[in-house]
């Protein structure tokens, strides 16, 4: 007997799994957003100066920001999850901490961000 499998991008793009799945997802790209900074930062410390133009950019730093700092946040819900296995138990109400949390970081340190980038 064989498994039918339908792993194509359109059912890949229409997942329901909730904000476990957007975090999983999320934290992928956060992880990916830090790559990319700290190899910009080393070019822009061996002298290359594009590298310098893009981290002067607002926007840069905002996309950087945004998806580094999610990264950051979820990984420490990961690790208070590992180290008290009993919240396993309040998993959804921990989650939903997180995202408040993030979102309340995320808007001060964007706001912040474009305030400076702009010239406030």
């Amino acid at each position: 007997m064989r498994l039918r499998r339908d792993v194509s991008l359109s059912s890949g793009l229409s997942y329901r799994g909730g904000w476990p799945y957007t975090a999983y997802i999320l934290h992928r790209m956060g992880g990916s957003a830090l790559f990319i900074f700290f190899t910009l930062y080393i070019l822009s410390l061996l002298g290359w100066g594009f590298a310098n133009t893009l981290f002067g950019h607002w926007a840069v730093q905002v996309v950087l920001l945004v998806f580094g700092l999610f990264h950051v946040i979820n990984g420490l819900r990961i690790t208070i999850l590992d180290l008290f296995p009993k919240l396993h138990d309040y998993y959804e109400r921990v989650i939903n901490v997180e995202w408040v949390a993030y979102v309340l970081l995320a808007l001060f340190a964007v706001f912040v961000v474009v305030r400076n980038g702009l010239g406030g």
